[in-house]
């Protein structure tokens, strides 16, 4: 991660973050986590960062304490969102309001499925819907501050 020198009225650093300079974080289930923006860095409101998803994989069925927006940057997936299915390419974009039970699936049985997210709270959490367990976002990521 390269961080800028200039700062900003609060003391805090503008950054860049480089993907290819951060290490996956294996997800399980053929998915893998690269941290993007967190407290780490200065933030303040917001999460984001990148999830690439094997061949045909999933993330299981969760909702958030906060809104969520999902970018497809490669590949091709199925959003399922509250009981809905949605095919959803390069470019398309989610919206995924608090408490939405929602989770994406790799369309493809031979390519990767790239997403961005961003989470609109740095105190954002999963909760999986089968089991009920709750986990902070950036304890998930490795990225909390406390």
């Amino acid at each position: 991660m390269s961080n800028t020198t200039t700062q900003v009225r609060d003391g805090r650093a503008a950054a860049i973050m480089r993907p290819s300079e951060i290490t996956p974080r294996q997800r399980g289930g053929g998915a893998r986590t690269i941290p993007m923006v967190s407290q780490q860095v200065g933030a303040k409101d917001f999460l984001n960062g990148i999830t690439m998803f094997g061949p045909g994989a999933a993330i299981p069925e969760h909702f958030h304490n906060c809104d969520e927006s999902v970018l497809i940057l490669r590949g091709s997936a199925v959003a399922h969102i509250d009981g809905q299915t949605y095919p959803v390419a390069m470019g398309d974009t989610s919206f995924i309001p608090a408490g939405i039970p929602h989770f994406f699936q790799n369309a493809s049985d031979t390519e990767e499925l790239h997403i961005f997210w961003t989470y609109a709270s740095v105190d954002a959490n999963r909760t999986i819907v089968a089991t009920g367990v709750t986990t902070r976002i950036d304890e998930e990521h490795g990225t909390s501050v406390s």
